[in-house]
This record gives structure tokens, C-alpha cells and sequence, in this order.
């Protein structure tokens, strides 16, 4: 009978104004926001002091590019410059005040990183294909040229194009083309092509074709149907196609004394090295696995 009463547990109401009672602060957390702000107060101090803050704008300029990839939707260009400006003038305004003025910075990179990340998409949008596409008719300049084992591939900056199933102009497109043929960089070429969306990844993880053809301006790849055909341009090249055509020439020149003096693949894989000529592919093992997601240069 005393053991029930021991057990047994008594109610009682928690008078208001009390310190004791079932809701009472614990002793540690009482003032635990003012010794954070404490804290972070000498840790932004003894950073300023030893002059080791200015690393950490690289870091928030790179979270706030990161914030950009985990946007559920795509930002205006102008909200993330107009909040910039804002927190350039608020460090500008705070630039006395010890504790508020590395923070404000911090914040200023952020947005700056996200502002320049919503910028470079809206360079870099252009159209991309959604369907396969067979005799399209295409015309515009060539700006690069390839030489490969196989065959020649070139991309065209699109003048015009024409056929079923496009919806939407894309500006340059990729076409493989017979071995020998490709006319030289700066060239007005007219084609009937056979063109897909660019490829996905093969495998959860796999190197994304579309990702990287998207970032090189490219809207569809294929291959072309039949001859290509050489005309006088409709409108000047422009400085751009002028300069690569010039580069061009110079690379073939160094390409042909290489090859000249090295054969074979010795001569291929040291014109690459030399001429540092991109292809946007790959480097694959010979089985024809792509090895860490690195390029042929």
C-alpha cells in the first residue's frame, strides 16, 4: 500500500509568473543567441584581423551558384541584379561597422554568383531540337572543322533550314560528313542532313552529351545526306568567322609540318597536343567506353 502511494503521481497547476514548472527554460539556454552572436563576433574578428576573410567571398560567390542548380524554377534576369545592387549599397553604407560589414559582403557574393549564373543562361539559351528530323535542308557557315578516323565532321552556324518536324531554328548544328570532304572553316555551305536532339546519358552517372552540346551552342547533330555544296555567302562572314578561319589556316599549316615529319598516330597525337583543338567528344578506350568524362584535345 505505501509502494502504490509512493508511485502514485500528483497533479498540480503551473502558476503563471512562476520560474519552477514543467515549462521552465533550461539554465543553458537562457542567453544562448547572445553568446552566438558572441562567438561570431570574434570568430569574424580574429578572420579580419589575420586577413583571412577575403578566401570566403570565392566560397559564397560559388554557393550562390549553386543556389541557381537547386532552383525549383528558372529566375528573372533582373531580380537577382536589382537584389545585388541592393547589397552593394548596403555594404557600401556599412563599410565602418566592423561585425554587419563581412556579413553584408558574404551576402553581396551570394547574390552576385546567382545573378551571374541566371546571366550566363540567358546567353547561352538558344533552341534545341526535340525530334529526329530526316532531309533538312540547311544552309550557313562553316565555323569548325574536323578531321576524324572515319569521317570529317563540321559545325554550321544555320543561315536557313528547312523540313518536317522543326519547330524551332536551331543556330549551329554538328554533321559528320565522307572523309576528305569538309570545306574550309568560314565557307557558305548548302546540305540536306539527317538530324537528332542531342543524346542523353546512356546510364544513370554517364557523360552527357546533351548537357555539353548545349553549353557549346549546339541545337541538333547528325550527319549529312549526300554532297555538300560551296556558294558565295548572302551576307559578310563577320569578325568572329574572319578570326576563326584565320586560326584555322594557321593550325592546318602546323597540322600539315607535323604529320609531314611524324606519321601515323604519332603525328595525329602531337598535332593535338600542339594545335590544342577541341572536338567536344569524349576520349574513349578503345572499346569504345568514355574514360573519366575527359576530352579529345
Amino acid at each position: 500500500m505505501a509502494e502504490q502511494q509512493r508511485l502514485r503521481g500528483r497533479v498540480a497547476v503551473w502558476r503563471p509568473g512562476s520560474n519552477a514548472g514543467p515549462a521552465a527554460w533550461p539554465a543553458g539556454v537562457s542567453g544562448f543567441g547572445q553568446r552566438a552572436a558572441d562567438a561570431v563576433r570574434t570568430w569574424l574578428s580574429a578572420e579580419v584581423v589575420a586577413g583571412r576573410l577575403f578566401p570566403w567571398i570565392a566560397i559564397a560567390f560559388g554557393s550562390g551558384i549553386a543556389l541557381y542548380f537547386a532552383a525549383d524554377r528558372e529566375p528573372t534576369l533582373a531580380a537577382p541584379w536589382v537584389l545585388t545592387a541592393v547589397l552593394m549599397a548596403g555594404v557600401f553604407a556599412a563599410r565602418r561597422r566592423a561585425f554587419a560589414f563581412p556579413i553584408l559582403i558574404g551576402l553581396c557574393a551570394i547574390a552576385a554568383g546567382f545573378a551571374v549564373a541566371t546571366l550566363k543562361r540567358s546567353v547561352i539559351e538558344h533552341p534545341v531540337l526535340q525530334a529526329a528530323a530526316w532531309n533538312v535542308e540547311i544552309t550557313g557557315f562553316v565555323e569548325r572543322r574536323e578531321e576524324r578516323e572515319r569521317s570529317d565532321r563540321i559545325l554550321v552556324r544555320v543561315q536557313t533550314i528547312s523540313g518536317a518536324r522543326i519547330d524551332e531554328k536551331p543556330d549551329r548544328v554538328r554533321v559528320a560528313i565522307r572523309k576528305g570532304t569538309a570545306p574550309p572553316v568560314g565557307s557558305f555551305v548548302s546540305f540536306k542532313a539527317r538530324l537528332s536532339p542531342p543524346l542523353q546519358p546512356l546510364r544513370p552517372g554517364g557523360y552527357d552529351f546533351a548537357r555539353d552540346l548545349y553549353f557549346q551552342g549546339i541545337g541538333a547533330s547528325g550527319f549529312a545526306l549526300g554532297g555538300i555544296t560551296t556558294s558565295e555567302p548572302p551576307a559578310s562572314l563577320g569578325w568572329r568567322l574572319r578570326f576563326a578561319a584565320a586560326v584555322e589556316g594557321l593550325r592546318d599549316g602546323i597540322d600539315r609540318r607535323i604529320r609531314a615529319a611524324l606519321p601515323g598516330d604519332i603525328g595525329a597525337i602531337a598535332s593535338a597536343f600542339v594545335n590544342r583543338r577541341w572536338n567536344g567528344t569524349p576520349y574513349r578506350h578503345p572499346k569504345g567506353t568514355p574514360l573519366n568524362g575527359g576530352f579529345c584535345r
